[in-house]
């Protein structure tokens, strides 16, 4: 089983990808962490959890979802981290998770996808062709990643070594206290007060009024709202509002179906040898 969070389509794709690959059952988990449901979740198959970085590390509610979460069938679990170029120490956490369930964690892989990050003036937005470059890239490395799985094999990562956890380990909460507070969100005058917003916020901290969105803190700073309006209406501070929001949807077509399709002859060629040898 593919369960996934995905706040602007970078890791729904993934995603998706590895479930269609692995003919298995892919879940969004959004509405199960706003709803805090912790309904058993039973696989044969590994369990697959796929989910972007933030801050060098897990998205803290998921952590905090998953540290709750009870799986049945399966004991093997596999991580998938998406972030803009370093997964941090997402690996020795997601580790920790497994082993206090005592589940059998074997390994990670890393994607590195496009920046959706457009709330800090820290950051440039990427160009269209270091996106489609990033996402071709991506999609390249997916058979490697799902024949590791369909044989049981460790995913192999970077080592993640004890520095990084030194700095990282404390700067993460600071970081998100000083640095993502949820007050410069703001929806400008094209807002249509439809709500998707508050539909996709993790931590439910959206609520329209007067059918205007108004935020609450704390932000876990997903990019979900500001990334997914239908109008672009929502913006941070003045830092937003001559930047692309980016969602994965606007680049999808660079995947073309002769990507597809070369790829899945790929993946029948390789279970066809396999077979053989």
């Amino acid at each position: 089983m593919v369960l996934y969070f995905s706040a602007t389509g970078n890791t729904e794709f993934i995603a998706k990808e590895i479930a269609r690959r692995l003919d298995d059952e892919c879940l969004n988990l959004i509405e199960r962490i706003k709803k805090d449901d912790h309904t058993e979740l039973s696989s044969d198959k590994p369990f697959v959890i796929c989910t972007p970085v933030y801050v060098c590390e897990l998205p803290r509610f998921l952590r905090k979802y998953l540290n709750q979460q009870v799986f049945l069938g399966s004991r093997d679990i596999y991580f998938i981290f998406t972030s803009g170029g370093y997964a941090g120490i997402s690996g020795p956490m997601a580790k920790k998770i497994v082993r206090k369930k005592k589940m059998n964690y074997l390994g990670h892989a890393e994607f590195t996808m496009p920046r959706n990050y457009v709330a800090s003036d820290m950051y440039d937005m990427l160009g269209e062709e270091e996106i489609t470059n990033r996402i071709r890239t991506a999609y390249g490395k997916i058979p490697e990643v799902v024949s590791c799985i369909k044989n049981r094999q460790m995913l192999k990562a970077r080592h993640v070594f004890f520095f990084e956890k030194v700095i990282t380990v404390p700067f993460n909460p600071v970081w998100t206290k000083i640095k993502q507070p949820a007050k410069d969100f703001f929806a400008n005058e094209s807002c249509i007060g439809c709500g998707k917003c508050v539909s996709l916020c993790p931590l439910n901290n959206i609520e329209l009024k007067d059918k205007k969105p108004v935020w609450k803190n704390p932000c876990a700073h997903c990019m979900a709202c500001i990334g997914n309006c239908p109008v672009e209406a929502i913006e941070y501070g003045n830092i937003t509002q001559k930047k692309e929001k980016y969602n994965f949807a606007k680049y999808k077509k660079v995947i073309s179906k002769e990507d597809q399709s070369h790829s899945d002859n790929s993946k029948t060629s390789d279970s066809e040898t396999s077979s053989s040898s």
